[in-house]
């Protein structure tokens, strides 16, 4: 089925494509997953593919925006992308270093810290989009980029079952809250849990539902 008749947009290597043919041949996409959550790192991914794709490969064409992914693709997809790309390298900040600094600037430091991990250096940055004011490597930013382009969707995938996988682990040293389910993110269940236990040390407690949670908890 042929998405793109529907108005959906899927990824592709066009943005890729447009830079190899520029001379470059080492390009990443970069993405994060876990902004949002009230518990937990923000976890973000870098993806470089080989400059030799047609698009037409299969085990591309199971890529995509990681959200609109079932669990078990993302896990298949996943274990793909490690199996056929270029280089691959994930980084994250911590619930401290996320009230520390701020989520947007964490978000930002985790991305560039990904990308400062692959095996290759890159030559050019694809980003789903970002607010970055300063970049040491040429980049670009595409809104929506991990349903257009192949690397940022890699890297979208990369990013989300990694931090899927640090929240399941997370159950076991904190038991009560849920995180296997929710993934630190405010569900009823993990509301019903924090108002019960109060905050553990994976909850990011600059949030403001969280904070304003934890005042009225009388919890400061």
């Amino acid at each position: 089925m042929d998405l793109r008749k529907y108005g959906r947009a899927v990824p592709d290597l066009s943005h890729e494509r447009r830079l190899y043919r520029q001379g470059l041949r080492v390009v990443a996409g970069v993405d994060e997953a876990g902004r949002g959550p009230l518990a937990g790192p923000v976890v973000a991914a870098a993806v470089a593919l080989p400059s030799g794709l047609t698009g037409e490969e299969e085990w591309l064409k199971k890529l995509d925006d990681s959200k609109r992914l079932t669990a078990r693709q993302r896990e298949a997809a996943f274990d793909l992308i490690h199996e056929h790309a270029l280089a691959v390298s994930v980084a994250e900040e911590s619930p401290e270093e996320i009230d520390l600094i701020g989520i947007g600037r964490a978000v930002i430091r985790a991305m560039l810290r990904a990308v400062e991990g692959l095996a290759v250096a890159p030559q050019h940055l694809l980003l789903d989009y970002v607010p970055m004011k300063e970049c040491p490597y040429s980049y670009e930013t595409l809104v929506k980029g991990d349903s257009r382009s192949y690397s940022i969707a890699a890297a979208s995938i990369v990013a989300k079952i990694t931090r899927d996988r640090v929240m399941e682990r997370a159950d076991s040293l904190y038991p009560g809250y849920g995180f296997a389910r929710h993934k630190g993110y405010g569900t009823a269940l993990h509301w019903e849990q924090l108002a019960s236990r109060g905050p553990c040390p994976l909850h990011r407690r600059s949030f403001a539902p969280l904070r304003q949670a934890m005042l009225a908890m009388g919890d400061d």
